[in-house]
């Protein structure tokens, strides 16, 4: 019997993408599905970016996909149950090793 944990993952690997205000300014909400935590196949984190831009056009600024691809790398194997994956058009465009230094939010702390 297969059970959700052991399902193989395949998309939809993104449940919805919401915007919200915080105090620092806008910021895409990400919500994956079970099948997007697990995920680690070729091309997955492609398929899932696809998905939020499907749901949202909007999100694809400059940046955003970055924090998203560190979320999606780092993000699942520190905090697996974060509820969201919160991404913000006004973080700077940097580069990888700056976005995993600042636990994928540079820029300053999520809040």
């Amino acid at each position: 019997m297969i059970t959700s944990s052991t399902a193989p993952a395949v998309p939809p690997f993104i449940d919805r993408v919401v915007w919200v205000t915080t105090p620092s300014g806008r910021s895409l909400q990400v919500y994956p599905t079970s099948s997007g935590r697990r995920a680690q196949g070729d091309g997955d984190a492609a398929e899932a970016w696809r998905e939020v831009l499907a749901d949202d056009p909007t999100a694809g600024t400059p940046g955003m996909q970055a924090q998203f691809d560190c979320h999606w790398t780092f993000a699942r194997l520190v905090e697996p149950d974060k509820p969201s994956w919160n991404l913000e058009p006004w973080r700077p465009v940097v580069d990888s090793q700056q976005m995993i230094a600042a636990r994928c939010n540079p820029g300053g702390p999520e809040i």
